[in-house]
């Protein structure tokens, strides 16, 4: 059943009084409900939005970090993502303490078909013409902007992002190993104690990992890119194949591979790995197609091994979130890693 538009949405896109616009239930997501914006100008004209909605405090840090996720990615490829129109709290419940979040994006059509052309093959008139790979390297070979009070490109995001429901802090760091240390192992292990009690085995692994194998693997004299220091990109965060599809953005254009559900920060883009090694869904001509624009990093020879770093960190997260069912994957990660270099300095 369509509902009305609440004002807050409708100012966050910039409805004026002339425009109806109804919202219906649409899609779902684990973490919020998900709906259709349909909104009927003045002069005729229609365009549809997507909005999420989830109550409480740590649902407006979530939506704030998507929305800025979702702008920095789009900005370096708009044809990868839908882009973000705003986030905030429904005025009809603003002065309430059950404040209700939202999202507001340009609407992503899965149900879009490609025709076929006269000649048989797919009519991709008004894509892009790029591929998920070809998008993802793009977007992987672009420098992260400098945020002020730096001289140069550095590791984290001006916000607070979300992977799942774990809330991730991106303070700026100029080395690539100290933000994977501190911003995702040793943050991960505080909320996994947070919601599963002390876990003094698991935290003295971590710590281990922390400690001695990031160094070893990703400081800045052993670990580099073609000879140079790692560039800060933005990366998606949580990239599997439940957060990639291919459709229509925004009502306009041809049918585009896209991604979505952002948890952005800048960082080394191998990192972007852990996850899409985790769960696959990223056969080998995506990955040959994808490394042909952004090389294996040096050395290359270890690059399986940073991988693992890095889905170490997804392990965790979804220990914290799911369960204790996780938990041995991370271990099993930490044991392997901690017997080709835990003594090696």
């Amino acid at each position: 059943m369509a509902q009305l538009l609440d004002p807050a949405v409708a100012r966050a896109l910039s409805l004026g009084p002339d425009t109806a616009a109804s919202v219906s239930r649409h899609g779902g997501s684990g973490f919020s409900t998900t709906a259709k914006i349909m909104a009927t100008y003045g002069d005729g004209g229609r365009k549809d939005f997507f909005m999420k909605t989830a109550p409480g405090s740590d649902a407006e840090i979530m939506f704030r970090g998507e929305h800025a996720s979702l702008n920095a990615i789009h900005a370096v490829i708009p044809s990868l993502c839908p882009q973000s129109f705003g986030h905030g709290v429904l005025e009809k419940d603003a002065q309430s303490s059950h404040r209700t979040a939202f999202l507001v994006t340009e609407y992503l059509d899965f149900g879009a078909r490609v025709a076929a052309a006269s000649d048989g093959t797919k009519d991709l008139h008004g894509s892009s013409g790029l591929s998920l790979a070809a998008k993802l390297g793009k977007l992987h070979s672009t420098p992260a902007p400098i945020p002020d009070g730096f001289a140069t490109p550095v590791f984290g995001f001006p916000d607070a992002t979300c992977c799942g429901d774990t809330i991730q802090a991106n303070e700026y760091k100029e080395s690539w190993a100290d933000f994977y240390a501190h911003n995702r192992l040793r943050a991960i292990i505080r909320q996994y104690e947070h919601a599963h009690g002390k876990d003094a085995e698991l935290r003295s692994l971590v710590e281990d990992v922390a400690d001695t194998i990031v160094p070893r693997l990703l400081r800045d004299d052993h670990h580099s890119d073609n000879g140079n220091k790692i560039m800060p990109v933005i990366v998606h965060g949580d990239l599997w194949s439940g957060n990639k599809g291919t459709g229509i953005i925004g009502g306009q254009g041809g049918l585009e591979e896209v991604v979505f559900d952002p948890s952005a920060c800048y960082a080394s883009r191998e990192y972007e790995w852990g996850i899409m090694k985790m769960f696959g869904g990223f056969d080998r001509d995506f990955e040959r197609e994808y490394h042909t624009i952004c090389p294996k990093m040096e050395p290359v020879e270890e690059y399986n091994d940073r991988i693992r770093l890095y889905e170490l960190y997804h392990h965790l997260n979804h220990a914290t979130i799911f369960g204790n069912s996780y938990r041995s994957g991370a271990i099993s990660i930490i044991r392997e890693l901690q017997r080709r270099y835990g003594n090696k300095k």
